[in-house]
């Protein structure tokens, strides 16, 4: 390759800087790509705060982006073509693989995890995609066991239980809510009041202010004290309480609490999973000094969750998190790192045009 490259790296904790860095090295399984947008997740700015691994120079950062195919690996099984329009994610600052990552101009996506972009949505709205749904797969049919959506959409059967989506404003939540919605659960869900419009718009059939007094309480009462599924996407130890007060009191393994930030959940009696969506992957990575084996069922099952999703939002079933673009680039997403680290954003994912179409 004769093109240069720019990204944002961290070189040492709690710090990133954009350098100029080589052109990624295309794996078989994976597809060049040249980046046109990016968008940003919590997990970015914390992989910064994160310990760099010893002797690691630096490692690219970002999870989401929207591109152009470039090159497609020799062992890529799904269709690719160059010039094709792609959304995929990464797990950037991976210490196994320093080069992995989204926000640079050019780019590996996992080949057969990647959703080909419909042509009802732009590059910002896709850039949104990959993450939500990788996360919705793995919570919804993999940790809560609930039947992987058939098409069509309307012949699926109701499931008769409720579910409560905790944090119903972030970008994980909202697809989510969605796909609940679809699989025939009745959707409960927390957030500010300005963002219960939005929540309802996407299927959510009750929204709960979550600074509410008595808020998990409400819930439980709504339930008749039947709730047994929770998917708490901001898994602080209050968001834990709330949940616990919401979940049923009758005792069955049936009980669970998923979670993103592997905390403990005050009711021993409730089962507590936390996961990592880089697992989406189907490959070892490494966090910390801490190495996750490779999991390839949940590379399957992301496999056939990007195949549904290209399907349902090209049908306009599905609908895209909110789009915040900003200016700046590759040099805007330090200060849009900040700016979630900061607690700023709220029912939006920030998202910068790093690149564009010729």
């Amino acid at each position: 390759m004769t093109f240069t490259n720019r990204g944002v790296i961290k070189t040492a904790q709690f710090h990133a800087s954009v350098a100029e860095i080589p052109i990624p090295t295309l794996r078989p399984e994976y597809i060049l790509v040249r980046t046109i947008a990016v968008a940003l997740n919590p997990t970015d700015w914390q992989t910064v705060d994160e310990s760099l691994k010893e002797g690691t120079p630096y490692t690219l950062l970002g999870c989401d982006a929207a591109g152009i195919v470039v090159e497609v690996g020799s062992k890529v099984t799904k269709e690719w073509r160059v010039g094709d329009r792609i959304a995929g994610g990464a797990h950037g600052g991976n210490d196994l693989n320093p080069q992995d990552g989204t926000f640079a101009q050019y780019i590996l996506l996992k080949g057969d995890i990647a959703l080909r972009i419909p042509p009802n949505i732009s590059f910002e709205e896709a850039a949104t995609l990959p993450g939500g749904l990788g996360n919705t797969g793995l919570a919804l049919y993999r940790h809560l066991g609930l039947p992987f959506p058939t098409l069509p959409i309307e012949e699926m059967k109701k499931d008769g239980r409720s579910v409560l989506i905790y944090g119903g404003s972030t970008a994980t939540a909202t697809m989510v809510v969605q796909f609940a919605k679809l699989s025939g659960l009745e959707v409960i869900t927390t957030s500010s009041p300005h963002n219960f419009e939005l929540l309802k718009s996407l299927g959510a059939d009750h929204v709960f202010d979550y600074h509410g007094p008595d808020c998990g309480l409400k819930i439980n009462a709504l339930t008749q004290n039947n709730l047994s599924l929770i998917l708490d996407t901001i898994a602080t130890p209050a968001t834990a309480e709330i949940c616990a007060q919401a979940i049923t009191s009758i005792p069955s393994p049936n009980n669970i609490y998923i979670n993103l930030m592997d905390i403990p959940f005050p009711r021993p009696d409730v089962k507590n999973v936390f996961f990592l969506g880089y697992t989406v992957s189907g490959e070892m990575f490494e966090i910390e000094g801490q190495v996750w084996e490779a999991d390839l069922v949940d590379f399957e099952l992301t496999k056939r969750m990007m195949v549904l999703g290209e399907r349902l939002v090209g049908d306009g079933v599905i609908r895209a998190h909110p789009a915040r673009v900003e200016k700046g680039g590759l040099e805007g997403i330090l200060n849009g790192m900040q700016m979630l680290k900061e607690h700023k954003v709220s029912g939006a994912k920030l998202v910068y045009r790093i690149g564009e179409v010729r």
